[in-house]
């Protein structure tokens, strides 16, 4: 399943600070439909994305009835993405075998 969406950086501040994209309503019950051949637990989703130049791996993580795809610095950093943002999201859900 491949998404491309638009959306706003935030921080979740906890011991240490964590930045995330939130998945847009529509594409996130997108994702709940196939949610069962995607997890391999704990609700989180895989999938490989692209922000700008950057592709990269990572889970979604179920938030109140849609998904965050969190930003590690590697992919921040070069980019200069802080908190309020706006990025562009080239996803891939990436489905069990």
């Amino acid at each position: 399943m491949k998404l491309v969406f638009a959306g706003r950086v935030i921080e979740w501040r906890g011991p240490a600070p964590y930045y995330f994209v939130p998945v847009p309503d529509e594409d996130s019950a997108d994702i709940r439909e196939v949610a069962v051949m995607a997890t391999y637990g704990w609700g989180v989703i895989p999938v490989q994305a692209r922000i700008g130049d950057i592709t990269f791996e990572t889970s979604l993580f179920p938030k109140d009835g849609r998904y965050l795809l969190p930003l590690k610095n590697a992919v921040r950093n070069p980019h200069g993405l802080a908190a309020g943002d706006d990025v562009t999201v080239d996803m891939t859900v990436r489905l069990q075998p």
